[in-house]
């Protein structure tokens, strides 16, 4: 199979096209012929060698970790999924970005969604559900959302409207037009954002998600009332010394379910920035270094 491939930690001078292994889905997995894959922060981390210490993968590597496809290969004890059926999900830390890709959990892609949009869905729903579910009931609640614009904020706004929660989302000021269309009230970022919240939530603020980890938790904190009214899922950190909760991102089928649901519904459909075809993927990748994504970059195979 044709598949993006680094072989010694380092930029993006590292990534080359070439022809690699079929992979083999084991017990409880299953293989896609992937269509499109989603590129995140996490992928030229790993890539960089800067989380060697905690992520360390065996190289030559393949990035990415979510995708989307049809089903090709099914794993022994896996049932409820037929070879050809249309699935998004996530495999391991790597192994995404080729022609075919192995996912440990997954969920049938919405008809809502085309591949860029599916192909970009699995790690930041998980990752949003899970940070929204740590809150606790949303409904009738004012939710603050720190990065509303990327593509796990963008995600967690869309997904805590559907449960009923106000929402306001801090954002550079080229991306408020785009939260606003995401149904939150946008505000900037940064000094003075208590101020400046008074007049957008007079009866203040009941809970807030962090998905920046711009250094902003002590202010989120005060912002709050209390760090048991605050989660993370970005500022591994300073949260366990501020006494934030940490919401990991999980491969957790049920979460894949009910974001498709919601996108079934049309209540979320996974903005996408850019997509770049599989040959470019070493400018997929700097795209993503250089930050300020308004939602996500998707790699079309």
């Amino acid at each position: 199979m044709r598949a993006a491939r680094y072989h010694e930690y380092g930029g993006t001078e590292t990534l080359t096209v070439e022809e690699a292994p079929d992979p083999e889905p084991g017990a409880g997995e299953i293989r896609i012929r992937v269509a499109a894959a989603s590129v995140n922060p996490v992928d030229w981390k790993v890539r960089s060698g800067e989380v060697r210490d905690v992520l360390p993968v065996d190289l030559p590597a393949i990035p990415g970790r979510d995708a989307v496809g049809l089903v090709d290969r099914i794993g022994q004890g896996v049932d409820g999924v037929s070879v050809g059926d249309r699935v998004f999900g996530l495999g391991g830390v790597t192994g995404a970005t080729a022609e075919l890709a192995v996912l440990s959990a997954w969920a049938p892609a919405p008809d809502a969604w085309n591949d860029a949009e599916a192909g970009g869905a699995g790690l930041v729903a998980v990752t949003a559900l899970g940070g929204l579910k740590a809150l606790g009931p949303l409904a009738g609640r004012t939710v603050l959302i720190e990065g509303a614009a990327g593509g796990v904020g963008g995600a967690a706004v869309e997904i805590a409207v559907a449960l009923g929660a106000t929402v306001i989302g801090t954002a550079s000021e080229r991306n408020h037009a785009f939260l606003s269309s995401l149904g939150a009230l946008p505000t900037t970022y940064g000094t003075g954002l208590a101020e400046r919240l008074a007049g957008l939530a007079p009866d203040g603020i009941d809970l807030v998600l962090d998905t920046a980890a711009s250094g902003s938790l002590t202010d989120l904190i005060e912002i709050a009332g209390s760090p048991a009214r605050v989660v993370t899922v970005a500022d591994y950190r300073n949260a366990g010394h501020l006494g934030v909760r940490l919401a990991n991102a999980a491969n957790d089928p049920a979460l894949l379910t009910e974001a498709a649901g919601y996108g079934a519904r049309g209540r979320y459909t996974p903005r996408v920035e850019q997509t770049y075809p599989l040959e470019e993927i070493a400018q997929a990748h700097a795209h993503s270094e250089r930050g300020r994504v308004r939602g996500k970059i998707v790699t079309l195979i």
